[in-house]
């Protein structure tokens, strides 16, 4: 009699864990939808400063300029992107 109430109880466990594992959502790996840049270099002249980026995973490079006035500070910001071939 105790093996029949084990068996049942082992065959409700293993139905229990089948049907919480069918409501489980999938584990899905994210994508990282926001570019890494990396540093390149700098420059600078006068009263404008260039910076430059490199992303390596969609090979795109960024180009920012900036100019600044003496007396008002960051007078404009201009960045340009490219994808490399």
């Amino acid at each position: 009699m105790k093996q029949a109430s084990f068996r049942f109880s082992g065959f409700a466990v293993a139905g229990a864990v089948a049907l919480a594992a069918a409501f489980l959502p999938l584990a899905r790996s994210q994508i990282q939808a926001t570019p890494s840049y990396t540093p390149i270099g700098v420059a600078a002249s006068g009263n404008s400063s260039m910076a430059w980026f490199y992303d390596p995973v969609s090979a795109r490079a960024l180009a920012c300029q900036a100019v600044v006035t003496q007396n008002a500070g960051l007078s404009s910001m201009k960045c340009v992107a490219a994808r490399l071939p």
